[in-house]
């Protein structure tokens, strides 16, 4: 079935103070069967959440050939424009979304730790919940003030093309809240997020995250995105197996200052990992100017970290939430930090090291860490950024550190490190150093060359 544009010409006729011509006949056209919506020209109210029926099933919702804008009203009241449950085969594209942040936007934190994202956060553009075959492209993203997109517990999701701006919530202090950007949860799989640019998200700009009891998102691809201005972490791959990060790029991530969530803990990070993370590879991408870390490998285990750049050109007092490069983690309790390749990755300008490194069985090989330890910690508490572990006073100036673990213990050995060139402040003496209890000679340690770049 089709509904042509003439039979919705009326819908760009808004009733100021109730729901509007159009609304009215956007909701008759979703009760109807399968088939294409033309959403009618212009700019249509929102009042409610738009809703495609359960077992719903090929369905096409698409904007009018001269442009469609979907704008929250200012009571707006519902979950996100659409809601898209237990459906199948249901696409959008060629329209906008203006979440009308300004009027609408809440004041809230985050979810409990036993509560899903699709269960919580309100505002949101598109939500998905328990769908399969679901796409969404060309679709443009404004003023949201939840995610743009949220899939959960999904199968199937194919996301390209799409564009985000001026997007997501802050909490109570005026921190950003996650949101803002696309969030797959619990236990989203096969899923492609491809050839989107998400630009001043305050929040995550693409996300995977599922509860701990929850399965895992897995088998997706992340690949050929743009981000700009992203306020919490570009990317971030939680609970996941079998997904391929690849040829993204991005700048200004943790910018700006005054929306990172620092109460919260919520150190902005390129490429991020979480929960239980494996068979998945990062490779290729490439971020600039990045206010926190470069890669964060918490829960990442059997996968490989290749070819991948951060380059911070600016003075050390543009990053004050800066930190190390590559980190690797351990809070997932089902995991163990083995089998990592980290190789051929660039950081230039980190405020502290280059690489941490627990576990074994990984293999650090031909990387080029440049302009390391920009806050020139001496392994001293003489300065306030550099007082941190003075149980351990090479872990914040060495270029690749040695550790004896997370929150649970997972020693550096049977690692290989081999064949990196690393330079830095004080990198001829802190190249490679362990912590108390580790050995160096524990681990394959050769050919690696190391130098004092000029003090900056």
């Amino acid at each position: 079935m089709r509904l042509a544009a003439a039979f919705l010409a009326a819908a760009s006729l808004a009733v100021p103070g109730s729901e509007s011509t159009g609304e009215a006949t956007i909701r008759r056209a979703l009760r109807a069967g399968t088939g294409v919506i033309e959403l009618p020209a212009g700019e249509i109210e929102i009042s409610s959440e738009l809703s495609i029926a359960a077992g719903a099933h090929e369905r096409e919702i698409r904007g009018a050939p001269s442009g469609t804008t979907l704008r929250a009203a200012r009571g707006f009241r519902g979950r996100a424009i659409f809601v898209c449950e237990s459906a199948s085969h249901v696409r959008f594209a060629s329209f906008t979304i203006d979440g009308n942040r300004a009027q609408i936007e809440p004041r809230s934190g985050l979810p409990p730790s036993n509560q899903p994202f699709a269960q919580f956060t309100r505002g949101n553009g598109i939500l998905a919940d328990h769908a399969a075959a679901l796409a969404v492209s060309d679709v443009r993203f404004i003023n949201v003030p939840g995610f743009a997109i949220l899939a959960s517990a999904s199968r199937d999701v194919e996301i390209d093309r799409v564009a985000i701006a001026d997007s997501g919530s802050r909490n109570a202090r005026g921190r950003n809240n996650t949101t803002g950007g696309i969030l797959l949860e619990e236990g989203t799989e096969h899923f492609r997020i491809t050839r989107c640019e998400i630009r001043n998200v305050r929040g995550n700009g693409v996300w995977t995250h599922s509860l701990y009891t929850s399965p895992r998102n897995n088998d997706g691809r992340i690949a050929s995105n743009r981000f700009e201005q992203i306020g919490r972490d570009a990317i971030q791959v939680g609970h996941a197996a079998r997904v391929q990060v690849e040829n993204n790029t991005g700048r200004l991530i943790g910018f700006p200052e005054e929306i990172v969530d620092v109460e919260g803990f919520g150190t902005p990070v390129a490429l991020d990992t979480a929960g239980n993370t494996d068979h998945s590879a990062y490779v290729g991408n490439r971020f600039e100017e990045v206010n926190g870390q470069c890669i964060d490998l918490d829960g990442f285990h059997d996968g490989e970290v290749r070819g991948n750049a951060c380059i911070n050109r600016q003075a050390t007092g543009r990053y004050p939430n800066g930190h190390y490069g590559i980190v690797v983690g351990n809070n997932n309790p089902d995991m163990r930090p083995e089998g990592i390749d980290i190789v051929d990755n660039e950081i230039d300008g980190a405020i502290y090291g280059g690489i941490f490194l627990i576990g074994s069985h990984n293999r650090v090989l031909r990387n080029h860490l440049r302009r390391i330890n920009l806050a020139h910690c001496e392994g001293s508490a003489t300065k306030p950024a550099c007082n941190y572990a003075l149980d351990q006073p090479d872990l914040l100036r060495s270029g690749i550190y040695l550790g004896t673990g997370g929150p649970r213990p997972a020693p550096a050995r049977g690692n290989v490190i081999e064949d990196n060139e690393i330079s830095g402040f004080g990198i001829s003496k802190h190249c490679i150093s362990a912590a108390p209890g580790i050995s160096l000679s524990a681990n394959t340690i050769t050919r690696n060359t190391c130098k004092d770049d000029p003090a900056e």
